[in-house]
């Protein structure tokens, strides 16, 4: 694939029917034992591939996704780094951060390999009692990105906390 790119829809409206602009992109790059950045969860609405090493994710806003990135160089790894993300919306304040445009609402942000794997067993033991990771509550990433900042465990996430956290989104006006 030289030179083009192609768009794939994902469920929701075609790709040309929306401005770009409207979404959060996210650009993938695998560069095998080199770059590695790829998404954990997350619904993507469009891809665009770029070329055989590249291609953009986009997301609508007030979706949450999981962004990991990883390098390395002939010495060992450089980085290893995991965000959990909510797009914002278009005139909605957001941070800034690399392969995202324009940027988002960062609700967790770990970096080292060792805390990145804990984040990844823990997005594991979320779905693995039925949750969809996309609806955790933005609070309880938050509390997971403090808690593991300062070398501690974080609470587990359950089943009543989902519910409860579901509730409060459908008594929000």
């Amino acid at each position: 694939m030289t030179g083009a790119t192609v768009s794939r829809s994902v469920g929701g409206a075609a790709p040309g029917t929306q401005s770009a602009d409207a979404f959060t992109q996210v650009e993938l790059t695998h560069i095998e034992k080199r770059i590695e950045n790829w998404i954990r969860f997350g619904r993507k609405v469009r891809e665009q591939v770029l070329d055989r090493s590249r291609r953009v994710f986009f997301y609508r806003p007030g979706s949450v996704f999981a962004f990991v990135r990883w390098a390395s160089n002939d010495f060992g790894t450089i980085t290893s780094r995991i965000d959990i993300v909510r797009a914002a919306a278009p005139g909605e304040p957001f941070q800034t951060l690399p392969f995202v445009r324009p940027g988002g609402d960062i609700l967790l942000r770990i970096e080292g390999w060792p805390k990145v794997e804990r984040v990844l067993r823990h997005i594991d033991a979320i779905e693995a009692i039925g949750v969809d990771a996309t609806e955790v509550s933005p609070d309880h990433w938050r509390h997971v990105h403090n808690r593991l900042t300062v070398g501690h465990e974080p609470r587990a996430y359950t089943v009543d906390q989902h519910r409860a956290s579901l509730m409060r989104r459908r008594a929000e006006p």
